[in-house]
């Protein structure tokens, strides 16, 4: 794969081929693109409904990284590498409350919730819980730079991007009207789904209306594809709004209840944005939608789906019905990822080319892909 493959990629939509089928087949790839976009930019891990009560721990393999997912005794929701900084080994294994200090199973050193080691019992020799160069002010945890938004735990593992509020200073004012408390609809409001693709081509699918007619011909039914107008921030997020937005309503005409404060423009409308690199968002009058890949591998894609509403009492049986219907929209599409992951493996296949009508939110990934593999790529080689 050359320079060139990518300059190819960067030129105007009309002229341009998409990313090299490496770019989803291709181990060494996979992790390039690990360095380059995920572990630079701001990712998301999980959500914090993850962690509802203050003690909460939850295991999450990142890219291969062991995280842990906290709630602190203060409440703080914070993300750590979840090692000891004694001899590396994994601290929590399965999901479960911590009640006093957070103790690793192996020779027992102990950390509180907001990761200072507190203890390390016998460290200097029998009943010596001290020993010269054991500084434990120095030996915390290892925190990664996290960030709470929309519900979403946000990462920085590089941990020299630049503020998330400054990063997504667009975003947060594009959807500032949703910049309020969001209220998880528990157990029956999130579901996962395990997809034999590349994460990029999920977050390709996301971004454009264009396959509305012919893989979601139900949603097109009264959201048509000529509803539909694309959304396009350079080097941030793309996606796609519709101007006809149904609310789902029960069998006696009750809705979940909006928004306080929603402008006019909600009453119809409705918003889908794919948030670079892996967080995929909807916004409505009356819930939000939260995404989130996790990349397994060149061919493989956790999909984590987590619904929220205005208010924590909603209605549970059309609460039921609003998840059930969202997951059968993404099964939906299931196929046409994975078909097209299945696709990325005909050596002749060139990348494609781009509708300059209707792929523009697509190509808009595309060129922040390359872009930052280049980067990556001119700065290895400035190092060497």
């Amino acid at each position: 794969m050359t320079q060139s493959d990518l300059d190819t990629v960067r030129r105007p939509i009309a002229s341009a081929h998409g990313l090299p089928n490496a770019h989803y087949t291709d181990q060494s790839v996979f992790d390039e693109e690990r360095d380059a976009l995920l572990a630079a930019e701001w990712a998301g891990l999980g959500v914090v409904a993850d962690v509802p009560e203050p003690g909460d721990a939850r295991p999450l393999d990142f890219l291969g990284m062991p995280l842990l997912l906290l709630r602190d005794k203060a409440g703080a929701v914070r993300v750590f590498h979840n090692i000891c900084r004694h001899r590396g080994m994994i601290l929590v294994d399965a999901p479960r409350k911590i009640e006093g200090a957070l103790r690793c199973p192996y020779h027992s050193w102990c950390y509180s919730t907001d990761g200072r080691l507190v203890s390390t019992p016998h460290v200097g020799g029998p009943g010596q819980n001290t020993a010269q160069g054991i500084e434990r002010d120095s030996l915390g945890l290892m925190e990664v730079r996290s960030h709470i938004w929309m519900g979403v735990v946000w990462i920085n593992l590089s941990g020299d991007a630049a503020p998330f509020e400054e990063h997504h200073a667009d975003l947060l004012t594009r959807w500032s009207e949703f910049d309020r408390p969001l209220f998880h609809g528990g157990a029956d409001s999130s579901f996962a789904l395990d997809v034999a693709c590349n994460w990029k081509l999920a977050v390709e699918n996301y971004c454009e209306s264009y396959h509305l007619p012919w893989v979601h011909p139900g949603l097109n039914s009264y959201s048509r594809l000529e509803d539909h107008y694309h959304i396009e921030a350079a080097d941030r997020y793309s996606g796609q709004g519709t101007h006809v937005y149904r609310q789902l309503a029960g069998p006696e005409g009750q809705t979940f209840r909006d928004f306080d404060g929603l402008t006019s423009k909600w009453d119809t409308a409705a918003e889908y944005i794919a948030a670079y690199p892996n967080v995929l968002l909807g916004v409505h009058r009356d819930h939000a939608f939260a995404i989130v890949l996790t990349p397994k591998g060149p061919g493989h894609t956790q999909e984590h789906i987590h619904l929220f509403y205005p208010q924590a009492d909603t209605d549970a049986d059309l609460r039921a019905r609003n998840t059930a219907q969202w997951k059968a929209v993404f099964e939906e599409d299931i196929f046409v990822v994975e078909g097209m992951q299945r696709g990325r493996h005909a050596p002749a296949f060139d990348g494609g080319r781009f509708s300059p009508a209707m792929d523009g939110p697509t190509h808009m990934f595309h060129t922040w892909v390359a872009a930052r593999v280049q980067q990556h790529r001119a700065q290895a080689h400035a190092a060497e």
